[in-house]
């Protein structure tokens, strides 16, 4: 579900990217024996994607490093 105004689907392109990259690195070809399993294990992706990950786009930095970078350049 958007989080934007009605007829604003601003936040839908990056959000369906993002489920998209958490699919194919996590998901496929794997089976979890529970659904806790399968929540821990989605906790763990989003940890690793804002905190280690390394985006093209952020200048081969993972988000959090960029951001902090970017606050110290500001």
């Amino acid at each position: 579900q958007s989080m934007s105004r009605v007829g604003k689907c601003i936040d839908n392109g990056p959000m369906e990217g993002f489920f998209g990259t958490l699919k194919t690195e996590m998901f496929y070809g794997k089976k979890f024996k529970t659904l806790e399993e399968l929540r821990d294990k989605i906790i763990e992706y989003i940890k690793f994607y804002n905190e280690e990950r390394f985006q093209k786009r952020l200048g081969c930095m993972a988000p959090l490093e960029y951001r902090n970078h970017a606050s110290k350049c500001a």
